[in-house]
This record gives structure tokens, sequence and C-alpha cells, in this order.
């Protein structure tokens, strides 16, 4: 199913290099906003600087594709030590495809995680990658965001869901 991620949990934090060895994965696609930081804040969330260390540390290349521009993906990315792929037009597999030939891996080694159900997952299961979906770390309130939340609740893990109504 095209919405359906591989894996589902609340954050990155929970992601570890053994879960990820199991999955057969040696990189990372990983999204911003709401991901690894909070929507438009050019700092990382707690605990993300370390959890890149960690991956990092075991060998994981780690690579952010964001829809944004490159302004706004730029600085977040090379103050973590990232490369990164702006206006990645998820959930099209383009930003996908520059990611998966920049880390010369086959597609099967390769997964895609991120917060939005019909950017990051749908984006991920076009390319033919992996995809692991994260709970935002806060729900936004601009009026797209909240419809586009609304109509994408039906395909998140219910187990998880924590959204206010």
């Amino acid at each position: 199913m095209l919405f359906k991620p591989t894996a589902a949990l609340r954050s990155v934090l929970e992601i570890t290099p053994e879960m990820l060895e199991k999955m057969g994965v040696k990189a990372l696609i990983l999204d911003l906003d709401n991901t690894l930081t909070t929507h438009n804040n050019p700092k990382p969330a707690d605990g993300v600087p370390e959890w890149l260390s960690l991956m990092k540390n075991s060998g994981m290349n780690l690579l952010v594709v964001s829809n944004n521009h490159a302004p706004r993906v730029a600085p977040f990315a090379e103050m973590l030590g990232l490369e990164f792929v702006p206006e990645g037009a998820k959930p099209l597999p383009k930003g996908y495809n520059i990611a998966v030939k920049r880390f010369g891996l086959p597609k099967n080694c390769v997964c895609a995680i991120g917060d939005q159900i019909f950017t990051d997952i749908l984006g991920a299961n076009l390319a033919g990658i992996k995809s692991i979906f994260v709970y935002p770390i806060e729900f936004e309130s601009g009026f797209f965001f909240k419809i586009k939340r609304f109509f994408e609740k039906p395909f998140r893990p219910k187990s998880f869901d924590t959204e206010t109504k």
C-alpha cells in the first residue's frame, strides 16, 4: 500500500543502529521539519544531535531531503554536518532518487524517515525504498497542515496516535 510505512515509531530517537541493521539499511534519508526539529526552527530538537552522532558512528550514511528551499535547509544541515537535497518535490521520487544516487547503494539498503504520510511515506514508496514513519514533534497549527493531517489520520498507525482532536 502506498501510504503504509515499513515501520512506525514515536520519534527518530527510537531508531537504533541494531534496528536498521536488521532491516538491511545502510543509509537514511531524513526529513527536516517535525522530524529533526519543529516546523521552521533553525535548531535541532533535543537529543537529535546525539542521535545523529550515534548513527554516523555506526557507519550509517545520512542525508536530508526536504521540500523546503535551500535557505531553510542549508544552514540546518550544515550545522549538523549533513548533506542535503532542497526542493525534493516529495511525494515525487525526485529527491529520493538524487539521495540514493549520492549514496551509491541499492535501493533496498536505503530508508526514508519522516512525519508525513502524504509526502515522506508516499514518496519513499513511490521511489521503491523503505520508510519509517515518526510522529510529528508537534502538530502544526496552520490551516493547510490541519487539513493535511486530518486526511492522513486514517493512515497513521493507531497505537501511537496522540493528536488532540
